[in-house]
């Protein structure tokens, strides 16, 4: 047990006289400044609804934290949301508010030393930037998540937006119907109500050991979640006692549980960047490579949207992160320590013995009673033996048009499009392409490519608008395949395939694909090449010496920014299949 006299927080106020008086004019009593210290950060803000409520877990956090004999400190990084930023380059700066967030709370954590730390978030970029800066910082610490809106009327959920725009567009539905989704698409505070990026970061921050278990994606209205809040900020003070820090607990174990957990429930794509970042942080290497090695044979269970067929607060009433994690412990590091002090396999036994599978049946029977439906737990979470599929949720492709690799995730990808050798249309922005795509200017067996969309060239946005266009296009959405070297939105589905990398902006070779190329797409396979030119099939050595040549004659465009984050950003974010995260070396 460590001696207050030796933490951190009164080691610096030795050192900084300053320190106390500026503290009591920030609202600290003189009997506070003794106490451990405990760091608050939260992404709480007005910029959406995943952030707009963590004003009170933030509260709940600190009442815990009162009540072990420490003193909590609000710190705040609001983030962007990527739903309100689409259709516009306010998306742009969406990946890049990770490395930001992330900066920021190194720079509040470490400008005045804390004791311990408990970090509150829901969303895309919110959740992966406070679990970098967390591992950055490097005290003991505990991770709040910010929990799941609930559905709308008939279930709906804010994904299913996209459809309803396009259909819109198509003229196939009024302005009415429209209107009747915007407006209720969104009906509470939380993340999204489907496995996008936002609640996979949530179950991968539980997957990694750093939150109470059980704890993520609650729904986030429930006062469960208040109480998972106060008892975080309890346990943060137990942690700062004992001197144990994410470094203590975050391994290779962690990271291979969390990518096995990520195929149980596929996961959102962007996960393939955030969890090498993360790792990153820790000094361990996680690619895309390591995720198509685990996800090959692993069991998807999870019916959920956007892959699947219920809202996501449905997650929790099956019981979460662990009754998946009851479903494949067979392939799970059950030794790998927690931030609750003991194993992973000693807190599913735990929660197995302590009512927490019935206080979720009851949550799933009101759902049921609210809803009018008539699920059952399986039903959300299949049993590991009649698994969706047998071979995970996405894969990585290679090829002489992705050398270092690019990701598809093929269980929202129709099975017709697994294998297929396409006509290329290359497009230089989202803009020209989306309109191409809903006048049908593309045809079936078309390959259709995005570029000039990675971190470099413009800070890899999402192309969730013609991803959904696509899908929800009854002809289009089985006959054609979106190529990109951005990204798409964890509600993306179809046949869409992102980070080809390296990226046009670095002269990759999807700057040199020209129109009537012939592209060969192999998902089981992992293949992604071009086989042909003008519609005629070459052999491997023609196609390579056709590129060398194309190289020649191919200048980058450009920079899209000059200044500011973006253009930091642009300069110094390794390859997507890396973690894009910012290196100055």
């Amino acid at each position: 047990m460590k001696d207050i006299k030796n933490m951190p927080s009164q080691i610096f106020r030795a050192n900084a006289p300053e320190l106390d008086p500026l503290r009591i004019g920030t609202g600290w009593k003189p009997e506070d400044l003794g106490k451990i210290q405990v760091f608050i950060e939260s992404t709480f803000g007005d910029s959406h609804p995943g952030s707009g409520h963590l004003d009170k877990l933030v509260k709940a956090a600190r009442e815990g934290v009162r009540e072990e004999g420490g003193y909590g400190a609000r710190y705040f990084t609001t983030d962007m949301c990527d739903g309100e930023s689409q259709g516009n380059d306010g998306i742009n700066y969406s990946l890049c508010s990770r490395e930001m967030i992330a900066n920021m709370i190194e720079i509040q954590a470490n400008a005045t030393p804390f004791d311990a730390g408990v970090y509150i978030a829901s969303c895309d970029k919110g959740m992966p930037g406070n679990l970098i800066g967390l591992a950055r910082v490097n005290i003991p610490s505990v991770v709040v998540t910010g929990g799941t809106m609930a559905a709308g009327p008939d279930m709906l959920t804010l994904e299913q937006l996209g459809m309803y725009s396009a259909q819109y567009e198509r003229g196939e539905i009024d302005e009415e119907k429209l209107n009747w989704a915007k407006y209720n698409a969104c009906p509470s505070c939380g993340a999204c109500s489907f496995i996008g990026t936002a609640s996979t970061m949530q179950i991968m921050a539980e997957s990694l050991g750093l939150t109470l278990p059980g704890s993520a994606l609650l729904p986030a209205t429930s006062p469960d979640l208040l109480e998972y809040a106060r008892n975080a900020g309890r346990q943060a003070v137990k942690l700062a006692k004992i001197g144990l820090r994410p470094s203590d607990i975050v391994s290779l174990k962690s990271f291979e549980n969390a990518i096995m957990v990520h195929a149980a429930i596929s996961g959102s794509t962007n996960a393939l960047m955030h969890v090498p970042a993360i790792a990153h942080e820790y000094g361990i290497e996680i690619t895309g490579e390591t995720f198509d090695r685990l996800h090959r044979g692993a069991h998807y269970l999870l019916d959920v949207r956007p892959a699947g067929r219920w809202p996501a607060e449905f997650f929790y009433y099956a019981g979460g992160v662990p009754a998946i994690m009851e479903e494949i412990r067979s392939v799970l590091h059950l030794d790998a320590m927690t931030v609750t002090g003991k194993t992973l396999g000693e807190n599913l036994e735990e929660l197995r013995n302590n009512g927490f599978y019935e206080r979720c049946q009851s949550w799933l029977d009101k759902a049921n009673e609210r809803y009018g439906s008539h699920v059952t737990k399986e039903d959300i979470i299949r049993p590991y033996d009649k698994a969706i599929g047998t071979d995970g949720s996405i894969a990585i492709l290679k090829g002489n048009l992705a050398p270092e690799g690019a990701v598809i995730k093929h269980t929202a990808c129709p099975k017709e499009m697994f294998r297929a050798v396409l006509n290329a249309r290359p497009f230089d922005s989202e803009e020209e392409c989306i309109d191409a795509v809903l006048h049908h200017k593309v045809r079936p067996g078309d390959a259709v490519f995005i570029r000039y969309e990675g971190p470099k060239a413009s800070g890899m946005p999402e192309m969730f608008y013609t991803s959904e266009a696509i899908s929800s296009d009854k002809e289009l959405g089985r006959t054609i395949a979106l190529i990109t070297d951005g990204r798409f939105s964890g509600a993306s589905t179809g046949p869409v395939i992102g980070h080809c990398s390296p990226e046009a902006q670095s002269g990759g070779p999807i700057a040199l694909v020209e129109e009537g190329d012939l592209i060969h797409l192999d998902v089981m396979g992992r293949v992604l090449e071009i086989v042909g030119v003008k519609g005629e099939r070459r052999t491997p050595e023609e196609i390579d010496v056709i590129l060398k040549e194309r190289k020649k004659n191919w200048k980058p465009k450009p920079m899209k920014y000059t200044r500011g984050a973006l253009r930091l950003f642009a300069e110094h974010a390794v390859s997507p299949m890396k973690g894009a995260y910012l290196d100055f070396d």
